[in-house]
C-alpha cells in the first residue's frame, strides 16, 4: 500500500508539474481494463513502468479506450491524457498521437518524466495496431490470450 501524500508532497508536486498533470494523476480518466476489447496492448517502458490500453472501435472511430499503469503519477497522467486524446478519433488519427502532443496537452513535463508520455503514445499505437491486425484476420482473436 502506498503512503498517503503529505501536504508538503502535494505542494512540491504542484511546483514541478502543471495543474493539468496533477489533476490527471489524482483523478485519472478512463482508468481500468475492458474484458472485450477490439484491440489492446501492454508495454513496459525502459524505466520499468508498465501500461496497458484497451480500446473499442465503432465504424472507424475509437468509441472507448481505457488504461492501467503500475507507474508513477506522471505515467498515470500521461495514460489518462492519451485516452482523452484518443476517444472519438479515427483509427488512422490515433496512430499519429505523439509524445510531444501528450506533453503539450498536459502543460509540459520535466525532462525526467517525458518518457512517460512516450510510453502512453506507444501503448495507444500498439493497441490500435492490434485492432487493425484483428480486423484483417478476426480468427486470431479466438487464439490469443485474454487481456
Amino acid at each position: 500500500m502506498a503512503a498517503e501524500a503529505t501536504p508538503n508532497d502535494k505542494e512540491q508536486a504542484q511546483n514541478i508539474y502543471s495543474d493539468i498533470v496533477v489533476d490527471h494523476a489524482q483523478n485519472p480518466r478512463n482508468a481500468g481494463d475492458d474484458p472485450y476489447p477490439d484491440g489492446y496492448a501492454i508495454i513496459t517502458g525502459p524505466c520499468g513502468d508498465t501500461m496497458g490500453m484497451w480500446l473499442r472501435v465503432r465504424g472507424d472511430v475509437i468509441d472507448r479506450i481505457t488504461f492501467w499503469t503500475d507507474g508513477c503519477g506522471p505515467s498515470i497522467a500521461c495514460g489518462s491524457m492519451a485516452t482523452e486524446m484518443t476517444t472519438g478519433k479515427r483509427v488512422a488519427e490515433a496512430l499519429k498521437i505523439s509524445q510531444d502532443e501528450i506533453i503539450d496537452r498536459l502543460g509540459g513535463l520535466p525532462e525526467e518524466s517525458r518518457h512517460c508520455a512516450l510510453l502512453a503514445a506507444n501503448t495507444v499505437k500498439e493497441a490500435v495496431r492490434d485492432y487493425i491486425s484483428l480486423k484483417k484476420e478476426p480468427w486470431k482473436k479466438a487464439y490469443r490470450n485474454k487481456p
